[in-house]
């Protein structure tokens, strides 16, 4: 990833409206929200998500596509992801112990759960 892709990710998840709509399209992954569904989920108008979604889909951080009349927006994960790593290259300075704390907390946080055992 380059720079400027990595700033422009970044500034778009910087105002508390797109954040939050980032989230919570990632929690309902991978089914994506309608738009409609997502500007009422933050209690927004939706012709002020829309241009917050603008500016996401500009940063390559959400996708959309359309079914019937409802527009479905997606977080793309791929793009995050590449954030993410761009952020932490080199964060250790050849040094694994500094950036072992994060990755913990990056598994630990999306580590698929479990299924309990049922027993008989």
């Amino acid at each position: 990833m380059e720079t400027d892709q990595a700033v422009l990710a970044l500034a778009a998840l910087s105002q508390p409206t797109r954040l939050e709509a980032f989230r919570a399209l990632v929690r309902h992954e991978p089914e994506g929200l309608a738009a409609g569904d997502l500007a009422r989920l933050l209690e927004v108008p939706q012709n002020t998500l829309s241009a917050h979604l603008s500016v996401l889909s500009r940063a390559r951080l959400v996708c959309s596509e359309r079914h019937s009349r409802s527009i479905i927006y997606r977080a793309n994960l791929g793009e995050f992801r590449e954030v993410a790593v761009f952020l932490l290259r080199d964060c250790c300075g050849g040094r694994p112990e500094v950036c072992e704390p994060v990755v913990e907390t990056l598994q630990s946080c999306c580590s698929p759960k479990r299924k309990e055992k049922v027993r008989a």
